[in-house]
C-alpha cells in the first residue's frame, strides 16, 4: 500500500474515495478512529492508501479533479 492523500477535511476524503471507486481503484482510509482520541474536532489527518500498481492512476485521477496529492517520494 502507498500513501496517496492526507487531509483533515472529511468532504475531500469522501470525494477522493468516490472518484477512485468510480475508476475501480481500491482504496483504504487509515486513522478513521483517531476522532476518539481528539474528541471529534478533526485535528488529526486521515490517510488514503492505494495499492502499488494503482498508485499512479489514482494519483492522476485525483489531480485531474483538483485534489492535491502528496509529493512523489
Amino acid at each position: 500500500m502507498k500513501h496517496l492523500l492526507s487531509t483533515t477535511d472529511p468532504t475531500v476524503m469522501a470525494f477522493a474515495k468516490a472518484l477512485l471507486q468510480g475508476e475501480d481503484i481500491d482504496c483504504f482510509e487509515l486513522d478513521v478512529n483517531m476522532s476518539i482520541l481528539e474528541g471529534g474536532i478533526g485535528i488529526f489527518p486521515r490517510r488514503l492508501m492505494v495499492s502499488e500498481e494503482d498508485y499512479f492512476p489514482a494519483r492522476q485521477t485525483l489531480m485531474d479533479n483538483g485534489i492535491e496529492v502528496e509529493a512523489i517520494s
